[in-house]
C-alpha cells in the first residue's frame, strides 16, 4: 500500500489529485463522477507513514523519537507543519449557511436590544 501510495505522489509530483471513479471492490458497483481525495491521502506517503506512526505510539513523542531516531523539536516541527496542511472543518447543521446563522444571532440580538424579546428568550433562540 505504501509502495503503490509513494509511487503516485512521484507520478503526480505533489500536484492535486482528482478521483473519477470509485469501484465497491465487494459488490463491483462503480461510482463516477468528481470526488476530492480525504486530507490523509493527499499527504506525501512519508507524511502518511508518520502519521500512522504517530496514532500507533498513542501520540507519544517520546516513542516517535525512538523510532525515527530525531530529537524531540524535530517531531514537533514535523507534527506542527502537517497541523497546517490538514485543515479542519467546522461543522455546521445541515442546510445552515454561516452567513444565514450569523443574521440569525444579529436579528435575534437586535430583537432582545428593542425591547421586542426577553433575555431568557434570546438565550434560548440562541441555543
Amino acid at each position: 500500500m505504501i509502495k503503490e501510495w509513494r509511487e503516485l505522489t512521484q507520478l503526480t509530483g505533489g500536484t492535486p489529485i482528482t478521483v473519477e471513479r470509485l469501484r465497491l471492490a465487494k459488490s463491483g458497483i462503480a461510482i463516477e463522477g468528481e470526488f476530492e481525495l480525504p486530507a490523509l491521502a493527499r499527504l506525501s506517503a512519508e507524511d502518511q507513514v508518520f502519521v500512522m506512526a504517530f496514532v500507533k505510539s498513542n501520540g507519544s513523542i517520546k516513542e516517535m523519537e525512538r523510532f525515527f531516531g530525531v530529537s524531540y523539536p524535530t517531531i514537533k516541527s514535523r507534527l506542527q507543519r502537517l497541523g497546517e496542511q490538514l485543515v479542519l472543518v467546522e461543522s455546521l447543521p445541515l442546510g445552515r449557511e454561516p452567513a444565514e446563522e450569523d443574521k440569525e444571532k444579529k436579528d435575534i440580538i437586535a430583537l432582545l436590544e428593542s425591547g421586542e424579546i426577553s433575555a431568557k428568550e434570546a438565550i434560548k433562540r440562541l441555543s
